[in-house]
């Protein structure tokens, strides 16, 4: 596949698979028009859905492979992967003394009173981690050469434990590369079946812990992941597809597939990060620039806040955790990654009696398959979909645009042997109970990651997606004190929005800490240089003309002494001018920002971070120039519908969201209808629809 681009070439599209469903958006950049289709996900072979859909959405509209200037993914491979532990067998090559760094972690328990707290597990087990005689100084220098003929009686261990991939991680590497460059050169030539990822290359940052974790959980899902793209390109090619296929990293940033196969461990979050690219969007059509993404699929939620137009990012992420909302309880990954806090609530999560006798809702999920019990594909558990169809929000016969009809009665029976009898109340009651406590967790959840950031919640506008967002997102925002929401077209397929709308752009980082008063200059300047040239090689690999790449500089800082870094914008000019006073008043900004606060400390760089970028693809345009409504009658007639405020039904207008015109008022109780998902309007809620077809909510005092 190539990336050459033609005039004919007039088409992209976007691809997320989810847990539940898989979402497909066509985009017509010449006609300036998106077509959306969203089919099952095939656990199985999770591309199998994907090639599935790319064909059924051509076909549909009848064009060409060739006329396809991009095909853009993002995948939940490698989160699933880390989660089951289904990656493959993987090795630690780490310096002597230090084989036990993955074990020993931070020294820090997540909960301090619990007897017998549970810890992850090592990625690489004890007797799959390997020591060698080197060492490299926190300065860089060598302190000890590398001693590469203790390799081959390393490999000839891995080779008997069955490893299919190592992850070299030495000290200080971050500083110093060559040990791991030599050991990864000589490995290769003596083991050419591993698979090797080198911390150097990774995560090149401090935090000895933190750069094995990444490194390893890297080397773990390497194989599996090369292995899906290559199929998934090779499927592509069969296809008669002639471009290079694009996926999502966890920052929102689009590479090249051969980049994402390196980095495989920067694509954890790969299909949230698109669901927030997709609330920018959104927030820019109606001109709000503080949003609260809410991101309700059929697995999980997420949340994520967006400032001025751009979602908060992060340097470290972690995965797998034991304990949901426990920091500490999973595996600490150094990569950029949008910020967000992630729960088991979506519409598959499974609904049961506790021991205490109260509803509990997931964390686990009935998934695509065997699905909810509505589905009809032999789910026996009552899930949160199951209780949507029973209070009326969701329309039996007109599921998916009709291509999938759910059964109420099976659904029903289901709340009542799991739930209502135990309890001792009405079905109905049993599902008010499930969507109450599912949406109480999800406001909680939204709220506490609010308060771990210093934001005031009141002050953002929601916008859910995800196919079941906008069920619950009236609930949602009551429980939270906002007031306001955007509801876009298509929000059940936002991600896949997401995906198309996203720059080609990738994020370098390095570590270098200094005392702020006596920071090499000419030495960062070669770095930052290095590192951007970096960037720029990768952006135009993707495709991208050198006049339309950006280059933005930040730097983590801190005050000396302290556990925690924050983000300061810098000016590549202030590097090569040696502009300490600068780099001081912007770090004091945003420190002010932050904590609203600043200290009388000296400062310190711990590491820097280069952002190239191409330009964001002017999907907004089209979002707008096509929000035309198709004729038709607004209302489809009415049916009854819960809200839990008398405890009986209420007769429900229903709308058809397609035919609803720019400037339509509703007042609620309402529900919007749409083929990808539904929005649901308690009493308390009116709206109208704006110049870009989204229904804006607002509730009544």
């Amino acid at each position: 596949m190539s990336t050459a681009k033609t005039d004919e070439a007039a088409y992209r599209i976007g691809v997320d698979i989810g847990g539940t469903f898989t979402d497909v958006v066509l985009w017509d950049m010449a006609q300036t028009r998106t077509w959306n289709s969203k089919l099952l996900t095939t656990p199985d072979d999770p591309a199998r859905a994907v090639m599935d859909g790319i064909a059924r959405i051509i076909a549909q509209r009848g064009i060409e492979p060739g006329a396809v200037d991009a095909v853009i993914h993002g995948t939940t491979l490698v989160a699933n992967a880390l989660i089951e532990r289904k990656g493959v067998k993987t090795g630690l090559i780490t310096t002597r003394g230090y084989r036990d760094v993955l074990e020993i972690g931070r020294e820090w328990r997540y909960d301090l009173f619990d007897l017998e707290i549970e810890m992850p597990s090592p990625i690489a087990g004890r007797p799959e981690r390997q020591e060698i005689t080197e060492r490299i100084g926190p300065n860089g220098s060598v302190i000890t050469g590398v001693e590469l003929g203790e390799l081959a009686d390393i490999a000839k261990a891995f080779e008997q434990s069955g490893v299919e991939s190592v992850g070299v991680c030495l000290l200080h590497a971050y500083r110093n590369p060559c040990h791991e460059i030599a050991v990864g050169k000589r490995l290769a030539e003596i083991a050419p079946n591993l698979s090797i990822s080198l911390s150097s290359t990774v995560s090149p940052e401090v935090g000895e812990y933190e750069r094995s974790s990444t490194t390893v959980a890297n080397a773990y899902v390497h194989p599996i992941f090369k292995t899906y793209v290559d199929r998934l390109v090779e499927g592509l090619s069969r296809m008669g597809f002639t471009r290079d296929l694009l996926l999502m990293l966890s920052d929102g940033r689009l590479v090249k597939q051969d980049t994402a196969t390196q980095f495989p461990i920067r694509l954890v979050q790969s299909g949230p990060a698109a669901g927030a690219q997709a609330a920018v969007l959104y927030g820019a059509m109606t001109e709000v620039e503080d949003l609260l993404c809410f991101d309700m699929g059929g697995t999980t939620a997420k949340a994520c806040f967006i400032e001025h137009g751009e979602p908060k990012r992060s340097a470290t992420f972690e995965v797998a955790r034991i304990f949901r909302f426990a920091e500490g309880s999973g595996l600490p990954l150094q990569i950029p990654a949008i910020d967000m806090i992630e729960i088991g609530a979506g519409g598959g999560s499974i609904a049961r009696v506790d021991r205490l006798g109260l509803i509990q809702v997931g964390p686990d999920s009935a998934s695509a398959m065997p699905g909810p019990v509505c589905y009809g594909l032999g789910g026996k558990d009552p899930t949160v979909t199951d209780a949507d169809l029973v209070l009326g929000y969701l329309d039996p016969g007109s599921f998916l645009g009709g291509e999938m009809r759910l059964d109420c009665e099976s659904a029903a029976m289901a709340i009542a042997k799991r739930l209502a009898e135990p309890l001792g109340i009405s079905i109905e009651k049993a599902a008010w109970g499930i969507h109450e406590t599912v949406t109480g967790n999800m406001a909680q959840a939204a709220a506490i990651h609010a308060i771990e950031k210093g934001l005031n919640v009141e002050k953002f506008t929601l916008v859910p997606i995800g196919g079941a967002g906008p069920v619950h997102v009236c609930a949602m925002a009551r429980k939270m004190g906002i007031d306001r929401l955007i509801c876009p077209v298509g929000a059940g397929v936002a991600s896949a929005v997401g995906m198309l709308g996203a720059p080609i752009s990738f994020e370098v980082a390095q570590a270098h800490m200094s005392r702020l008063d006596t920071v090499d200059w000419p030495e960062v300047t070669q770095m930052v240089n290095r590192m951007a040239a970096q960037g720029e090689e990768l952006v135009r690999h993707a495709g991208v003309c050198l006049e339309d790449i950006t280059i933005n500089v930040t730097i983590m800082m801190r005050y000396v002494g302290q556990g925690y870094e924050v983000e300061v914008p810098a000016d590549r000019a202030w590097m090569s001018d040696g502009n300490a006073d600068a780099v001081a008043q912007s770090f004091g900004e945003s420190y002010q920002r932050r904590f609203n606060r600043t200290e009388a400390m000296p400062a310190e760089t711990i590491s820097w971070r280069v952002i190239t970028s191409g330009p964001r693809p002017a999907l907004g345009d089209t979002l707008r120039s096509e929000a035309t409504a198709s004729d038709g009658a607004a209302q489809l007639g009415s049916r009854p519908v819960w809200f839990g405020l008398d405890k009986s039904y209420l007769d429900t207008p229903v709308y058809d969201r397609s035919v609803l015109t720019a400037g339509t008022e509703i007042e609620g109780p309402a529900i919007l209808e749409e083929v990808e998902s539904t929005l649901v309007l308690p009493p308390d809620f009116s709206g109208y629809v704006d110049n870009g077809l989204n229904f804006v909510a607002v509730r009544q005092p």
